[in-house]
């Protein structure tokens, strides 16, 4: 038995029972030369068809079994025998998507013609069915990436031809073509509905919600073609949407008279999108059900590596909003295209707010693109009107394909080295802007998602920025939240300026982004400081990081591709932390750099500041409970502590007294973390700051008893590995696959340390993953629009990779030796690189240049037995060698890693 690949009902806000999937193998042969319809393909039986694809799938991607790139014209064919459940129902074809033109027949008889490769589709093929026989159906699609056709970023893997799932629809003689739900926080939902007769008569339409306690009739008259019908009515004690209560009233819709029953299944959500003034401002913040929201939010580019655009399952679809909740977003944006409904379906029942991009085309904007894109987006807004999830349109992204010159290859390149976005473009832009506003003046719209400080009218005022390095991201925001003001005509062209619209971030990063392109880095440490700079700012209310799993040549995202994790480190700061509590609606800012250098027992002042998006703990008093604590030689210690009480009142960010702490009297790597508390003792959230602190000393000042001698991991005597190179400055020393470090070291003589008693070696290592620069060196290569359109990262080559903690690890084995004998073995379980590698983030000497940034290692202690501590006793030298497997070792000195030691010989 064969398995039907997403079997399920492909629309379930607009659902029937009578009903046939055509998802599976239907017959396929490309048409390179054109000569399908000459040669009446449609007509022909199975000789003309020389392959089999799998329905839905994108004939370029490996689900759909053919995997071939090639652009042009594809036929399928589908014969079957079907009929409705009652013989005199309407039969209609639908097509949730095909990419881009297609004609269909039905048994030789042509049924209809599409364009646009987004918006779903159907033909009444009634009069060509035959109930009692065998049908045959022929799909013709054409596919040719035309500059005019909307084509968003298939380049990560191209949608050409039918990419949503096909099926068969039974419908009575009269039928309920669609609706549109309009609702309001007092319960009031207005309905108006599209209904399709085929000759006059009376009807009645029957609303019932909630399993049957809504319930709604109203009597039609109705005469043939097309009947509109507008009413309304009241949900008592509404129970509003939103992505903590996503609350739907699912029921149906039933049409009925003497031609039958149309009964469709369908839900609605009670919310209402707005932005408001509060308080005394001057500019407005992005409210849901009345209320401030904070939009923590990504960026989704609904990718997967065998069916490009199109899920494999259902499963995977509502695993995606899963993985994105887990992270505490409530919101994401679905990046220059539609999403598909289902998925949409799991954002509405789940609960995530949806951004939602009209896909760009990537020429000019000719009167055939402007033709093109409007019947598109008209589509788009058609069909997904009723997801209470999505509360914005967003109707183009920096400035694609409204450029009437030549764009120069830099996707964020500035606006004044660019040719061509023309004032009738502009104008164009701000008719489509008020037309979606008219389409749908329940939803949020802006007119372009802009890297190039180009807004002309919008609801929104967003910007993008990829930018590494703190003082340049702080730099960067203050400088945007200071121009941001009624009037300013910053991130405004044409003589247009801003109004009081929210302002909030639509794209922001940092890997993709910096100097030589997408390398794959730790993002962690950036992305905390970058959620503390956002939160500061009262002003901003939200923000879409780029982005929710990495793809094809961009490696920026919370998982990887297939949905495995990256670990963020933050919970080895503070106990419970995840990227979750950067994300709370209740946040303390710790307006303080990442990391600072401070000297051993001093004195700092730390400001934090309130910001509330919600009203759940208003009236209550919090607590900020602090921890300063820093780690001595693997034993944690507590240097200071406190808890602050905070009137938690009112929305916004607002200071709370600063704290003084007293770092610890040696060198350490200080913590400084905090738990925001309510009054059941519940964690709200957590944050942290870290400190460099340094003794001055030359071998370091640590809290354990004896002496030191500090050995630099760069100043070994000898190495005998395949390759070997140093990083972040020379404190890091790395060797590839098996070798040595040998280190010739002398101890106190007689006159400073009479006897040594006991001898412990300290030191902090890694695994060594080797990457292809490492053996073959850099080569660096210039993001550009090639990267849209799927150009190899060459991610090994960059200069600036060093792979993230993920699932994937690389284990070595380590062995000390001192004098020739083997005193201890470290198992090295991987060769990590996040938030817990404080030092090589701190010692980065260029915020765009990144060296091993992030990487660390683990504290490994070795004791010398009794025999050779008395040997060394005598001598006062040591001959240590660090040995490695295949897994080679990467050693870290007091300016990288995670732990402020070199190499360590500690004695009493």
């Amino acid at each position: 038995m064969t398995t039907i690949p997403r079997p399920e009902y492909p629309r379930p806000d607009w659902q029937r029972t009578d009903w046939l999937n055509l998802n599976g193998v239907w017959s396929f042969r490309f048409d390179p030369d054109n000569e399908g319809i000459s040669q009446t393909w449609h007509t022909k039986n199975e000789i003309a068809y020389d392959s089999e694809i799998t329905v839905p799938f994108s004939w370029s991607s490996p689900l759909s079994g053919i995997g071939k790139d090639d652009k042009g014209i594809g036929w399928y064919r589908r014969s079957l025998q079907w009929k409705p459940s009652e013989s005199d129902s309407r039969i209609f074809l639908r097509f949730g998507a095909v990419d881009y033109a297609c004609d269909v027949w039905i048994n030789g008889t042509h049924a209809g013609a599409h364009k646009g490769g987004y918006g779903t589709f159907e033909f009444d093929v009634t009069d060509a069915w035959a109930a009692d026989r065998e049908n045959m159906i022929v799909v013709r699609a054409e596919d040719y990436d035309n500059d005019y056709q909307a084509r968003g970023k298939q380049g990560y893997g191209e949608i050409r031809g039918i990419w949503q799932p096909v099926w068969l629809e039974a419908r009575p003689q009269a039928y309920v073509r669609d609706a549109k739900f309009v609702t309001s926080m007092d319960g009031r939902v207005e309905v108006t509905a599209s209904v399709i007769a085929h000759e006059e008569g009376e009807a009645e339409l029957s609303l019932s919600f909630a399993e049957g306690s809504i319930r709604h009739t109203e009597a039609l008259k109705l005469t043939a073609g097309e009947n509109k019908v507008t009413t309304s009515f009241i949900v008592n004690d509404p129970q509003l949407w939103s992505p903590e209560t996503p609350h739907l009233y699912e029921g149906e819709l039933r049409l009925s008279g003497g031609f039958g029953t149309d009964v469709v299944s369908t839900y609605f959500g009670i919310r209402e999108i707005g932005t408001a003034r509060f308080g005394d401002r001057g500019y407005r913040w992005i409210t849901l059900n009345g209320k401030p929201v904070y939009l923590n939010g990504t960026l989704d580019q609904s990718y997967h590596p065998t069916g490009y655009f199109t899920y494999p399952s259902d499963e995977e679809m509502r695993d995606e909003i899963y993985l994105m909740k887990r992270l505490g977003l409530n919101f994401v944006r679905i990046h220059i295209k539609p999403e598909e409904p289902r998925k949409l379906y799991w954002a509405d029942k789940l609960g995530i707010l949806v951004m939602e991009d009209m896909p760009c085309f990537w020429g000019k904007p000719d009167e055939t693109a402007r033709v093109s894109y409007e019947s598109e987006a008209l589509e788009i807004i058609d069909r997904d009107y009723n997801h209470p999830s999505i509360f914005s349109w967003v109707m183009f992204n920096e400035t694609w394909g409204l450029m009437s010159g030549e764009m120069t290859p830099g996707l964020t390149s500035d606006i004044t080295k660019r040719t061509g976005y023309q004032p009738q473009t502009q104008e164009w832009v701000r008719e489509k802007y008020r037309w979606a506003k008219q389409l749908d003046p329940t939803r949020i719209i802006e007119d372009n998602s802009p890297c190039n400080w180009d807004h002309v009218e919008s609801d929104i005022n967003t910007w993008h920025f990829y930018i590494n390095g703190y003082d340049e991201v702080r730099a960067h925001v203050s400088e945007v939240v200071d121009k941001t003001f009624p009037g300013s005509d910053f991130n405004y062209i044409g003589g247009n300026v801003q109004s009081d619209a929210p302002l909030m971030n639509s794209e922001c990063g940092n890997v993709w982004g910096i100097e030589g392109g997408a390398g794959d880095s730790d993002l962690a440490w950036h992305y905390r400081y970058m959620m503390n700079e956002f939160r500061r700012h009262d002003k901003m209310c939200g923000f879409v990081f780029t982005e929710f799993r990495d793809v094809t040549n961009e490696f920026n995202g919370y998982y990887r591709l297939d949905g495995s994790d990256k670990y963020f480190g933050y919970e080895a700061f503070v106990p419970g932390m995840t990227l979750a509590d950067l994300h709370s609606p209740d946040f303390i800012v710790i307006d303080a750099p990442p990391s600072q250098t401070v000297h051993a027992g001093a004195d700092v002042t730390v400001q934090l500041l309130r910001s509330s998006f919600s009203d759940r703990h208003h009236g209550q008093t919090l607590k900020v409970e602090w921890e300063l604590w820093y780690d001595s030689l693997g034993t944690r210690r507590v240097a200071d502590s406190g808890v602050i009480e905070e009137a938690w009142n009112g929305y916004g960010v607002a200071p709370i007294a600063p704290l003084t702490v007293r770092m610890p009297k040696q060198d350490a790597v200080a913590v400084l973390a905090i738990r925001l508390v309510n009054e059941s003792g519940e964690a709200l959230m957590r944050n942290f700051v870290t400190f460099d602190v340094r003794s001055g000393q030359a071998n370091g000042v640590y809290d354990a008893e004896g002496g030191f001698v500090s050995i630099p991991a760069g100043d070994f005597s000898d190495q005998s590995f395949d390759h070997q190179w140093n990083a972040i400055q020379g404190a890091k020393v790395n060797g590839v696959r098996k070798g040595q470090f040998v280190y010739e070291v002398k101890l106190p003589d007689h006159a400073a340390q009479e006897t040594i008693g006991s001898i412990e070696i300290l030191f902090e290592a890694s695994a060594k993953r080797v990457l292809a620069r490492n053996v073959e060196g850099s080569k660096e290569q210039e993001i550009g629009v090639n990267y849209m359109h799927g150009a190899a990262a060459n991610v090994e080559y960059n200069p600036n990779t060093y792979y993230m903690t993920d699932d994937e690890k690389h284990e070595s084995r380590v062995h000390v030796l001192i004098d020739g004998e083997r005193i201890g073995t470290f198992v090295l379980p991987d060769d990590p690189a996040d938030s817990r590698g404080v030092l090589s983030w701190h010692y980065q000497p260029a915020a765009k240049q990144l060296d091993e940034a992030g990487s660390y290692g683990y504290l490994c202690k070795a004791t010398v037995p009794g025999r050779l501590a008395a040997k060394l006793d005598r001598s006062r030298s040591v001959r240590l060698e660090l040995q490695a497997d295949e897994g080679g070792i990467a050693l870290y000195g007091r300016n990288a890693g995670r732990y402020p030691i070199d190499l360590l010989i500690r004695y009493s």
